[in-house]
């Protein structure tokens, strides 16, 4: 048994899609939980402890921006990756995004292997 890449948290309301992202990082050798809104994300992180958290930012109850930027706030989870996955692809989106200081954006549709290799990326650094 060879240990996994590192831990992901896969944050999308639309079950569809967070099956789709932790299928495919669970085939590439990472370990997947998932979370259906911002809120469950939150309540989750630190039971998970995840390298990377994907995170959908159109989401009932905690939306994307407002999950990420508690996560920076909080010093237990400030450290943690964050790659935002969403069809808003505007460039005041993306600017948004790193503004509150998360380390990708990945617009949707996607291409599973570029997400991937975004994950992997930011999951040897954190480790």
């Amino acid at each position: 048994m060879t240990e996994p890449l590192g831990r992901v948290l896969v944050v999308d309301d639309d079950e569809v899609i967070r099956q789709l992202i932790a299928v495919n990082l669970q085939l590439e050798g990472f370990e997947v939980a998932t979370a259906v809104d911002g809120q469950d994300c939150l309540d989750r992180v630190g039971d998970v402890a995840p390298d990377v958290i994907t995170l959908d930012v159109m989401m009932p109850r905690l939306d994307g921006w407002v999950t990420a930027a508690r996560l920076r706030e909080d010093e237990a989870t400030q450290h943690i990756r964050v790659v935002m996955i969403t069809a808003r692809a505007q460039d005041h989106d993306v600017r948004r995004g790193y503004e509150i200081g998360v380390d990708a954006y990945v617009t949707k549709p996607f291409d599973p292997n570029h997400l991937i290799q975004t994950v992997r990326k930011l999951a040897s650094v954190s480790r």
